[in-house]
């Protein structure tokens, strides 16, 4: 099979990584997925990226400056059962109930088998927290996959922490009307032609009940094998994308790219008959973030100065310190090509840095 860029699927932690990057996890399982309310908890997902790309030794400095922004782990409600687990989805107030269910899943089977199970219950509610939970799932399966199966307890318990977050905030999307034309067409085109909603104002979800019309991209798609290469065209298609239309206020583009890529990235840990539904799922969730966020017109693209090499673009991500832009660098470096890396510069440029 032909991929373009840097297959997700060859990932290997840097030398020491391993062990710093479960350090951090166990450091953070005690906060819990979100704060203020509904905003995300980002530091799992940010620090495994950072630790994908050999800066182990910053981890814990970074989250030594993100730690203000962390809340302790909710209380739990009553247990998710196999009985009552239909009624449980979708209820952000069960987060610890549904972790906690996924930890005792996690204990007693085999991780793959539990996220085979899982995966496509979920995978119709990936626009709940604002695609955070499919992108920390997706972060999480990196890890287990990394050497092997590195099915240490920390990455385990880091998987737990990203399903239950998902089933909490599981919410699916329906009522939008499939607009033809771009069945064929490159991912590129099928992004260019996503309408956007009428008044980009409010958060995700208020935007989301606003989403009435999406292209249809990629449904002729029927095998595993092209399933994958065309969910890495999008992946690198939105990350090209934020290039040029990632400006104005809004970082919430960058969801664009790291929803289909953690999607991606998990698809070698499931079992193939589920790769063509995720490509769709995928599509649709970059679509709509696109038709919430994307601005009317784009700008120049502005190539990367010099012969910037990938590891100097997360080093200027690192220093700038805001987790979407080190999330989207992580993105930008699975396909780390002009344009991507340009995606990567131009979030620096835009977004607010972590405070010191």
């Amino acid at each position: 099979m032909e991929t373009t860029g840097t297959d997700p699927r060859a990932y290997t932690p840097a030398r020491g990584a391993a062990g710093v990057l479960d350090e951090a996890l166990e450091r953070l399982h005690s906060s819990g997925p979100e704060r203020l309310g509904r905003l995300t908890n980002h530091a799992p997902m940010a620090v495994e990226a950072l630790a994908a790309h050999g800066q182990e030794r910053a981890v814990h400095r970074w989250l030594d400056r993100y730690a203000p922004k962390l809340e302790d782990f909710p209380a739990g409600l009553a247990p998710v059962t196999a009985a009552n687990w239909p009624e449980a989805l979708g209820d952000p107030r069960r987060a610890a109930d549904w972790i906690a269910h996924f930890g005792r899943e996690l204990e007693e089977r085999p991780w793959r088998e539990v996220l085979a199970e899982w995966w496509p219950r979920l995978l119709p509610g990936l626009y709940g927290g604002s695609t955070h939970p499919v992108i920390r799932v997706g972060h999480a399966v990196r890890t287990l996959l990394a050497d092997g199966d590195a099915t240490t307890a920390p990455r385990l318990a880091e998987l737990a922490h990203g399903l239950g977050y998902w089933a909490a905030r599981h919410r699916p999307v329906a009522g939008v009307t499939a607009l033809p034309g771009t069945e064929e067409a490159a991912a590129s085109a099928a992004l260019d032609a996503v309408p956007r909603i009428a008044g980009q104002e409010g958060g995700f979800p208020d935007r989301l009940g606003r989403v009435r019309r999406l292209p249809v991209w990629a449904t002729g798609v029927t095998g595993p094998d092209t399933a994958y290469e065309r969910l890495a065209e999008l992946v690198r298609a939105a990350t090209h994308r934020y290039a040029t239309h990632g400006h104005g206020e809004e970082t919430m583009l960058v969801h664009a790219a790291t929803a289909p890529n953690a999607v991606l990235r998990a698809l070698p840990a499931l079992p193939r008959t589920l790769w063509v539904p995720s490509l769709h799922a995928a599509w649709t969730a970059s679509a709509a973030v696109t038709a919430m966020y994307a601005p009317a017109e784009g700008v120049p693209l502005v190539p990367p100065p010099g012969r910037l090499a990938p590891e100097e673009v997360m080093e200027r991500a690192l220093a700038h310190g805001d987790e979407h832009v080190i999330k989207l660098t992580d993105t930008a470096l699975d396909f780390p090509d002009g344009p991507s890396l340009a995606a990567a510069l131009r979030a620096v440029e835009l977004s607010a840095p972590l405070s010191p």
